[in-house]
């Protein structure tokens, strides 16, 4: 993996100076209104989510199997659709697909403040679904798109910390409400979702679709042809897919070994607060001393590592804390090099689809690694055995990412910029 003199990684120009704020300052206000797009997406999502389960089956007496179908109904909805969502903001623009998500899932909060049916709330939970798969691959594509290959790895590092921040602010915020009622939670999210509808239906840019991806595809109906077709993004997404299952046992298997919701609080409060204090340090060393491959390689790489510590130390309370910290460091040297490739191997074409797609196949992962996960620890209980697989996993697939660095699959490089599609207010 050679080091990279220009570009996204490896990259000579100097970073801009100072904290999130003055960092954020830096960019178009169109970026800077995305990274507020994130925040206020995520807050309005955790200061609900995390309450529904109890509500379902406390305040509305549901048995178990119905709080599973409902909470399964949303994750499927929006798993299922990303691929449509990013194909239908390839061809329609992100402008509209933005705001159409952040519109449909007002309705879907809103509507659970006052379903009472199982119908109701599976109708409620499809939108909220639905909803995300809509905007999630139309504002990574609008964020990379308007950032420009230069600035694409600190816009997503910037990026994470907005989302890190709202999933930090929103259970905090959710547990005064719900403490109130859930209904009023779901109402403040809905109004939440509203105000963001609004605020990007007036102020948000149409970025229009790239002209140029569908004359160098042949015609609109090649593009998921083209999409698809692309050998080096499935071998690239089926590789990234073992991060996304060893991110996730932040939700699973930490907890359950944690046991408690304060040990579960310390676990998500050391996972956000890592993000938000590293994320940017951490993106500046990585992108002066490294290669976007090899950021990613190591990335993996720590993933896996950061499973070691519960093998050898057990569940612990220290153990687990440190395990989150390390893989939220993890993540802080993936996610924008992670990002950055995907665009890069899409070589500016069908963006959106791409991110779509890759969306759905970690998704797809996430599920059969939760699947497999679960099975493993009703196996073998809480010895080392689960912990040192998860470690396999993620060295697993750091090999799979190194060798396809090493034959040069990574090293795609999008054709010089033309001349900015057109933007209207």
């Amino acid at each position: 993996m050679s080091r990279r003199t220009a570009g996204p990684a490896g990259s000579t120009t100097a970073a801009p100076k100072g904290g999130i704020g003055k960092r954020s300052r830096g960019f178009e206000p169109a970026v800077r209104l995305l990274f507020l797009n994130q925040l206020t997406i995520n807050l309005g999502f955790y200061m609900l989510m995390p309450y529904l389960a109890a509500h379902l089956a406390d305040g509305l007496g549901m048995a178990a199997w119905a709080v599973g179908l409902v909470l399964g109904a949303r994750n499927l909805s929006q798993q299922g659709m990303f691929l449509v969502g990013g194909a239908l903001a390839d061809r329609l623009g992100f402008k509209p697909l933005i705001v159409a998500g952040c519109a449909l899932r007002t309705a879907g909060f809103g509507a659970l403040a006052f379903a009472q049916s199982l119908p109701m709330l599976i109708a409620a939970s499809l939108a909220t679904g639905l909803a995300g798969a809509l905007f999630n691959p139309a504002v990574r594509a609008y964020l990379a798109a308007e950032a420009g290959e230069e600035r694409r790895v600190e816009a997503f590092a910037l990026f994470n910390t907005y989302y890190q921040a709202g999933i930090l602010l929103g259970p905090l915020v959710g547990v005064a409400l719900t403490g109130v009622s859930f209904r009023l939670t779901c109402v403040v999210a809905a109004l939440l979702f509203a105000a963001l509808t609004l605020v990007q239906l007036r102020h948000l840019p149409v970025r229009h679709k790239d002209d140029g991806a569908a004359g160098a595809a042949g015609q609109d109906r090649g593009q998921f042809r083209t999409v698809l077709a692309n050998r080096v993004f499935w071998l690239f997404s089926l590789a990234m897919t073992g991060s996304y299952v060893l991110s996730f046992q932040v939700y699973l298997a930490l907890p359950l070994a944690a046991g408690g919701t304060a040990a579960t609080t310390a676990l998500f409060a050391v996972s956000a607060l890592v993000a938000l204090a590293g994320q940017l340090r951490i993106t500046a060393w990585c992108k002066a001393r490294l290669s976007r491959e090899r950021c990613l390689v190591l990335g993996l790489a720590l993933m896996g590592a950061a499973f070691l510590v519960p093998a050898a130390l057990g569940r612990s309370l220290p153990a687990l804390l440190l395990c989150a910290a390390v893989l939220a460091v993890a993540n802080a040297v993936l996610y924008p090099f992670e990002m950055d490739t995907v665009v890069a191997l899409s070589e500016g074409r069908w963006v959106a689809t791409h991110y779509g797609l890759y969306n759905t196949v970690c998704g797809v992962g996430i599920t059969l690694g939760n699947l497999g996960t679960g099975a493993l620890l009703d196996v073998t209980g809480w010895s080392a055995v689960p912990w040192l697989v998860l470690c396999a996993v993620g060295l697993g697939c750091a090999a799979a990412m190194a060798a396809l660095a090493r034959g040069g699959r990574l090293a795609v490089r999008q054709p010089a910029e033309e001349e900015s599609p057109s933007r209207t207010a």
